[in-house]
């Protein structure tokens, strides 16, 4: 259903080192670069759902917005931390670590919640059992 979701940035080359070494981490990578206002398409495959980072197109700053958030899913719980732990050196900072929300159980949510430099927010996400 969705094709890719768009992030806005204030600094292409920071946003750039930050998503190509946290991406990284679950296989994804530049798919497309445009230079007018850097946008940077990543993804495992084109024609998969993908992420962009670019400078706004009007020119004006690029602002997190209240209540937006990207979801990344992970098969492992373990997955989860590694990659919410790799966002976080990178220089992201923490919106809630790893763990369960709610109750254990078949239909568990288990999740962490990062933003990036930028303050776009994003969390990492499981829905099943340990």
């Amino acid at each position: 259903m969705i094709g890719y979701a768009t992030l806005g940035t204030n600094n292409v080359k920071k946003a750039r080192e930050y998503y190509d070494a946290l991406l990284g981490e679950i296989g994804a990578k530049r798919l497309m670069e445009l230079e007018e206002g850097g946008f940077t398409l990543y993804g495992v495959e084109m024609g998969a759902p993908s992420l962009a980072i670019t400078e706004p197109h009007n020119g004006q700053a690029a602002v997190p917005g209240n209540g937006n958030m990207l979801a990344i899913p992970f098969e492992q719980r373990s997955q989860i931390d590694s990659f919410y732990n790799k966002a976080i050196a990178l220089g992201g900072s923490d919106e809630g670590g790893p763990g369960v929300r709610g109750d254990e159980g078949p239909q568990a949510f288990y999740a962490a919640y990062f933003r990036d430099p930028d303050g776009n927010k994003l969390c990492a996400f499981r829905v099943g059992p340990a």
